[in-house]
């Protein structure tokens, strides 16, 4: 009989919204199965995910205001907003290590964007091991097909070897400006030498990466960092039993399948989104479900084809609707595949792009970017997926691939 692994501490770091919390919840409670000890640091307004699974939690400052700032969810200044946002919780990550007992071994299982603090902690504590977890495809640079860079598709026919410059130029225009000067100022005072290039730095601090999604969303490509461990999607319900409202019950069952809309939890800026979401359903003559926890960004009367709810879990309600029109997040658009359910994504920033290309090459739905939405081609997306005869088949035949624990013992067993 396999002998059982001596119990590791782990210290799990992320930021973000939920679909940034949900994966590493999902990696924390595999490994409290297997034995070992976690640390689970986040974003402060996360705390009660994280408690109510009873998991030790050390909460990382989080301003709120940033939902708002106008250059958040742009396809190329979104970069910017977010890093700015995350140092004040990065900084924290540092001193947290510090009052840990120096000789305890531990494992360090970190979003990449926390990766240069990981290895701060690293020089202060030699023998750290340090773990990437990268929770989409776009956030491992490659030089291979589907390359977005932001909403920009490079054709198939581009040489690699001008993929590359194209990806070094756009990150030395758009990342390393923003990034190293804090990366760098760092560094100084832990006495590393500067980085010229953060997204090489960041492929190469992790002693192992892990990719938190299947192959047949993203194969492992010859340039991704090694070693590389991969799972499926790690699904997180943080409700599992949670049933859908009677009212919302009875909207259901009034009619055909609606549409649902929706531009992500985080998204304040979202009014002409759902104005075009209101155009788009009337003149399809359908019903919508419009799913924000903004109701700010919607007209003050809706129509009683639509309903408005600031929460509805997914799992429940995405096997009983047409199309879901969504932003491309990549848990979101996880769920979206395991109910086979139709997907038109509107991608503003971020992983969105690349996200949307997969679900595009899967079959299974469309990309419409967000800087081109309006009612017109909206409706055409939508008009284009219902009369897809094939369609439901295709979802269908996507939703079979999913089956068993996600992959999350053998990651448990590289960690």
């Amino acid at each position: 009989m396999e002998a059982r692994p001596q119990p590791l501490h782990f210290v799990l770091v992320t930021i973000g919204s939920a679909g940034g919390l949900f994966p590493f919840m999902r990696l924390a409670l595999a490994l409290r199965e297997a034995g070992h000890r976690i640390s689970f640091l986040g974003p402060s307004q996360h705390e009660p995910y994280v408690r109510a699974a009873d998991l030790p939690f050390h909460g990382l400052p989080a301003d709120p205001a940033v939902l708002d700032h106008p250059d958040l969810w742009h396809p190329t200044r979104g970069f910017g907003v977010v890093w700015e946002a995350t140092r004040p919780a990065m900084a924290a990550v540092p001193a947290f290590m510090a009052t840990l007992p120096q000789d305890e071994k531990c494992t360090m299982l970190v979003h990449p964007l926390a990766l240069p603090e990981a290895e701060l902690c690293r020089a202060a504590r030699p023998g750290l091991r340090i773990v990437a977890a990268f929770l989409a495809p776009s956030n491992l640079p490659t030089v291979h097909d589907p390359l977005m860079l932001g909403p920009w598709r490079v054709p198939r026919w581009v040489p690699h070897g001008v993929r590359k410059r194209l990806w070094r130029t756009l990150a030395a225009r758009f990342v390393d400006p923003i990034a190293l000067p804090d990366v760098n100022a760092a560094r100084s005072m832990a006495g590393l030498a500067p980085v010229r290039s953060l997204l090489d730095t960041i492929v190469a601090i992790p002693d192992l990466s892990v990719a938190l999604f299947p192959h047949w969303f993203a194969p492992t490509q010859p340039d991704w960092p090694r070693p590389v461990v991969r799972t499926g999607f790690p699904l997180f319900d943080p409700n599992p039993q949670a049933a859908l409202s009677p009212a919302l019950q009875q909207f259901l069952g009034q009619g055909g399948r609606p549409l649902v809309f929706t531009p992500g939890t985080g998204n304040r800026q979202a009014a002409d989104y759902f104005r075009c979401a209101l155009d788009a359903s009337a003149h399809l003559g359908l019903r919508a479900i419009f799913l924000t926890p903004h109701r700010e960004q919607l007209p003050a009367q809706l129509p009683s084809p639509v309903r408005w709810q600031d929460y509805v879990p997914l799992r429940a309600l995405l096997p009983q609707v047409a199309v879901l029109v969504h932003h491309g997040g990549i848990g979101t658009t996880a769920e979206a595949l395991h109910a086979g359910t139709a997907q038109l994504v509107v991608p503003l920033a971020h992983d969105q792009f690349d996200n949307g290309a997969r679900v595009e090459s899967l079959g299974v739905g469309l990309s419409l970017p967000a800087t081109r939405l309006n009612t017109r081609r909206l409706v055409a997306g939508l008009e284009a997926l219902l009369d897809d005869e094939g369609l439901i088949g295709r979802c269908r035949a996507v939703a079979a691939k999913f089956a068993g624990d996600g992959g999350m013992e053998e990651v448990v067993r590289a960690l």
